[in-house]
């Protein structure tokens, strides 16, 4: 490349900078700390202040102020501070989650935020666009969202889309030589056309879209469907408790004449009634999934999308660099009459050299694509002598590749009086560029034939001369085919495994690549992909929408399909009835990474403009970590599901303990604080311990969720409900008999009630655990978090009736131990009775 020309603006002195271009890492790190971050002020973590008002505006802790307001009326001081007590530790525990909830998401945010290319010290580097600082030098290439405000030094070709900032959808051409509207970029703005160089000039609040970015952080997106789903069921169960509250402050009003009482036995109620761990355990559950697979290479932008992980049914995924290793090599090549392998022990002749001298200069000087760099690598190895004269010569234009024209070429002038123009593509789009006769076709179609069947990546190579300027157009040169050059790009040794467990588990994959079929075919059969039904982009072409989705089903390989029409692909596929991820980096990929359920983009060779229209980002470009992440999603929903039947379940007999007493005449069995304490033990079990269960072992080897499948269908709440019955049943008995039965004290069987109950509770749990295993398998599943919850809860109940003080506060009287442990085991053992007849009950039918 040509020397960076200096900022009409620039006010660096030279020391600021390096010899070979950019900042040195030192300045670049002063400017950041003096300047900040090159980002927007939206999307900010919440502090510890926001968490604690936003909780504080929670029904759970309203209610329980009020309980205590109450307490303190009627003159019960003791029972007052208590609930404040319980206020301050159950609000610390829910700023603490939330906290933790928000670190996991801003971690996310900032894994997925743009990246940007950096001269930094002579060293091209990529950094988080939030790291670019004024006067840093960026290269920018052709699906790059430009980092910050600049004035480009050099460029090629360049055509950037400025509508985010002035609403004009055409591409605006820039010039480095050109005025300074010509040459500045603007931060937000997406290079559509060629590649260059610019100077920042401006990050973050100073950029124009800085500006103007206040009114960014207003947007909002709409909720999902489980989001939705979650709202419903806070609403019912939210309506429910309201209602239940009303009854029963009427009853003891109206009845009884006591309003306060029947006020703290409402809000008792209410509070075992709210369902505040829905939203919670749906934040955290997502939250931490998305943190889980970021360590798993898998970065997930749009959180919601990790609800349609789970129900994908289709993965559509590019051949090059997901399924093989986006690793090329030059394997043989074919110059007129001549023919080289690369197992051969000669040397390359003269035309089969002059092939890939050719095919080099039609590749990038700065080689991104592993093509170009495997053809600049050969002439580098076997003709140095050429590579440094080449080096010398000057870039006139560069031709980029159309839909039109598969061909990318480039003008070079050279030491001599005539310049040269070298072009490469698709063999089909640069035989009719060179007008080959038709026995010329014949015989190129053959050796094309010959070499896609081992799986190479054939690419055809032609080249001009030319004197005077260059011309405007790639047709308008006189053309002369020089050959056919075959690469090797081997698949990854792990695909053909993940494959196998993605039929396993109803998942197809179909694979869409721009090579010719033979080479599809091949790449497909090494790894266990069918490539019966093959269909190719022409073929695609001139299909209907309807005859396109009849014509994919069961297809697996579709090759020399354009990008462009990767949208017309996913939307045949969802028609008849799909849900579909789809994988893609370059720019015209983006729509259908847009329409598809499950946008994939490659992090390591995508494009800024792929990577923002994407929900998921590869960060390893691996079709292993797409299926991980698909199973992962899985695991989530399942895991989801599980919390809320184990909520909706725990919240039966906490509500009828609640509720019974006013209606037959007794005294208040359950008190705030002992819902309190409930709440204490729901919360952890539902957000951390159902969060980190491991998957189930048949979690890929069943068919994919229905994607309108209900979070908790009739069937499941039936069941839910039944387990919480029971449980309801056993406390109750148990109070009956060892109270009214046995004569003890109301105290100790409340106490008695109650650890069966909470022992109840944890029985529910380990129930819940596993919707497919025995239960003592289940049981042998590791879970740190799932028996901290237990043994925790142990040791609170064990205190609980142990110490006198703490046996006043929950209005216990002392029990003996073994009255106890006969009672406090009925409450498990007959909520895993129920389970183990459940079990018999599904296998029967």
């Amino acid at each position: 490349m040509s020397g960076r020309a200096r900022s009409r603006e620039d006010t660096m002195t030279p020391a600021e900078t390096s010899s070979l271009g950019g900042l040195t890492e030192a300045e670049a790190a002063r400017r950041l700390a003096a300047e900040g971050p090159n980002s927007l002020a939206r999307d900010q973590q919440r502090g510890l202040l926001v968490l604690l008002g936003e909780a504080l505006r929670e029904p759970m802790f309203l209610l329980l102020l009020a309980c205590g307001a109450i307490y303190f009326v009627i003159g019960d001081l003791r029972e007052a501070i208590t609930l404040l007590a319980c206020v301050v530790l159950v609000l610390a525990i829910s700023v603490i989650q939330a906290h933790r909830t928000e670190r996991a998401v801003a971690t996310l945010r900032d894994m997925t935020s743009p990246r940007a290319l950096v001269e930094r010290g002579g060293v091209s580097r990529r950094i988080a666009g939030a790291e670019v600082v004024r006067g840093d030098v960026v290269l920018l290439h052709e699906g790059d969202r430009v980092p910050a405000d600049g004035v480009l030094r050099e460029a090629e070709a360049v055509a950037v889309d400025e509508s985010l900032l002035t609403g004009e959808s055409v591409p605006v051409d820039k010039h480095a030589a050109g005025d300074e509207a010509d040459a500045r970029v603007f931060s937000g703005s997406l290079v559509v056309k060629g590649h260059g160089v610019a100077e920042v000039t401006a990050t973050g609040a100073r950029s124009e879209i800085g500006k103007i970015g206040a009114s960014l952080a207003e947007l909002e997106a709409a909720p999902s469907r489980v989001q939705g789903e979650i709202r419903r069921l806070v609403r019912i169960f939210g309506g429910l408790g309201v209602s239940c509250c009303a009854v029963v402050v009427l009853v003891a009003g109206l009845v009884r004449g006591a309003w306060l009482q029947g006020m703290l036995s409402g809000i008792t109620l209410a509070m075992s009634l709210v369902p505040e761990e829905f939203p919670l355990v749906l934040t955290v559950f997502l939250a931490l999934g998305a943190w889980r697979m970021s360590r798993r290479n898998v970065l997930v932008r749009r959180i919601p999308a990790l609800e349609n992980l789970g129900a994908a049914t289709t993965l559509c995924v590019d051949k090059t660099g997901t399924l093989t290793e986006n690793r090329m090599t030059l394997v043989e090549l074919r110059a007129e009459a001549a023919r080289w392998r690369a197992d051969a022990d000669e040397p390359p002749v003269e035309s089969v050299a002059l092939l890939v001298e050719v095919a080099a200069l039609a590749s990038q000087r700065d080689a991104v694509d592993p093509m170009d760099a495997a053809c600049r690598r050969f002439v580098r190895e076997h003709q140095p002598a050429r590579a440094e004269q080449h080096d010398r010569w000057q870039l006139l234009r560069e031709y980029p590749l159309s839909p039109e024209l598969l061909v990318f070429a480039q003008a070079w002038r050279t030491d001599a009086e005539t310049s040269v123009v070298a072009a490469k593509g698709a063999p089909e789009a640069v035989a009719t560029l060179c007008r080959l006769d038709e026995a010329a076709l014949a015989a190129m179609r053959a050796a094309l034939e010959e070499m896609t069947a081992s799986g190479q990546r054939v690419l055809g190579v032609a080249r001009a001369e030319f004197a005077g300027e260059p011309r405007a157009r790639t047709n308008d040169y006189e053309f002369r085919w020089v050959g056919l050059l075959g690469l090797h790009d081997p698949p990854r040794a792990e695909v053909s495994a993940a494959l196998a467990e993605c039929r396993g588990a109803g998942l197809r994959v179909v694979m869409i690549t721009g090579d010719a079929p033979g080479t599809a075919r091949a790449i497909a059969g090494q790894v266990g992909l069918s490539a019966e039904g093959l269909v190719t982009g022409g073929e695609l072409a001139e299909l209907t929408d309807e005859q396109l989705a009849a014509r994919l089903r069961g297809v697996e390989v579709c090759a020399r399909v354009l990008p462009a029409q990767k949208l017309r692909i996913v939307r045949a596929l969802q028609a008849s009835g799909e849900v579909v991820a789809m994988t893609g980096d370059g720019v015209n990929d983006a729509p259908a990474l847009k329409a598809a359920q499950i946008g994939v983009a490659m992090g390591g060779r995508g494009t800024d403009v792929a990577r923002e229209a994407a929900a998921i980002v590869l960060t390893r470009d691996d079709f292993t970590d797409l299926v991980a992440s698909a199973a992962e999603g899985r695991r989530i929903f399942d895991n989801l599901q599980k919390a809320l039947g184990f909520i909706v379940a725990v919240h039966v007999p906490i509500a009828g303990i609640a509720l019974v007493p006013m209606f037959f005449g007794m005294p208040m069995l359950f008190h705030p604080i002992h819902v309190v304490f409930l709440e204490l033990v729901i919360d952890p079990a539902c957000s951390v311990a159902f969060e980190a269960e491991p998957a189930e072992p048949n979690i890929m080897r069943r068919p994919p969720r229905p994607p309108a499948a209900a979070l908790l269908d009739r069937r499941t709440i039936v069941l839910c409900l039944a387990q919480g019955a029971i449980a309801l049943v056993v406390c109750l008995g148990g109070l009956w008999f060892y109270h009214f039965h046995l004569g003890r004290p109301l105290g100790a069987a409340q106490a008695v009630m109650f650890v069966t109950l909470v022992l109840g509770n944890l029985g529910l749990i380990l129930i819940h655990r596993s919707t497919t295993m025995p239960l003592l398998r289940a049981l042998r599943t590791p879970n740190p978090a799932l028996w901290g919850v237990v043994l925790g809860t142990m040791a609170l109940l064990l205190a609980i009736v142990g110490v006198p003080a703490l046996r006043r506060m929950f209005h216990f009287e002392a029990v003996s131990a073994v009255d106890l442990a006969q009672w406090a085991i009925l409450g498990p053992l007959g909520v895993m009775g129920f389970h183990a007849l459940k079990r018999r009950l599904a296998r029967a039918s």
